[in-house]
């Protein structure tokens, strides 16, 4: 469903193209799906850490995702932000060997990355701990050239940078973004739908 039109409230009700139908349709499966948000604003690592553990002996948990990591708070709650986070991290990815899961931890970027161009993030622009880096076993990056330069031909492509991978190689794939709808293909399927 075109997410102007979901926003706006002018969804479309027509033979072959009913918006309502195919909300209806999606919400009936993700009613069903083992799917658990917590979005109860302030979290600490440690009520997260419960929950997590409860939701995996009840439902078999097999992934957490964190929008985001700087939005926690460490157990210390301390003054010093770059420790709370370090301290958030490693008990992230503590808590994930202990479950056997990934945990999926979106994060902020530094302004750094706003001063230069082209304007790919690095791991230096992780923000407010090297920890990140460090914990992580995979660190990806997403980057637009059209909200950098909006003339440019590479209107809608993604590049997804893996700027750190413990475990195998780091590199760049490109991605077609489908503002419409907000999801990301393939640039071959892209081109063939």
């Amino acid at each position: 469903v075109d997410l102007w039109r979901l926003r706006t409230g002018r969804l479309k009700s027509e033979e072959g193209d009913d918006d309502f139908q195919k909300i209806g349709e999606a919400m009936g499966i993700l009613s069903e799906a083992p799917i658990f948000i917590d979005d109860a604003g302030s979290s600490n690592v440690m009520e997260m850490r419960t929950m997590a553990r409860r939701l995996q002996s009840e439902h078999n948990v097999g992934l957490i995702i964190i929008d985001y990591l700087q939005l926690m708070e460490g157990r210390s709650g301390g003054d010093n932000r770059v420790n709370e986070i370090s301290e958030i991290s490693r008990a992230l990815k503590q808590l994930a060997r202990e479950l056997n899961i990934p945990i999926i931890a979106l994060s902020q970027l530094s302004r750094a990355v706003e001063s230069r161009s082209p304007q790919i993030p690095k791991l230096s622009d992780l923000r407010e701990s090297g920890s990140i880096e460090q914990d992580a076993d995979i660190v990806m990056f997403l980057y637009r050239e059209d909200r950098e330069k909006p003339d440019t031909p590479n209107k809608n492509i993604v590049e997804l940078h893996i700027a750190k991978h413990r475990n195998g190689p780091v590199g760049k794939i490109s991605l077609y973004f489908d503002e419409r709808i907000t999801s990301f293909k393939s640039l071959e399927r892209a081109h063939t739908e």
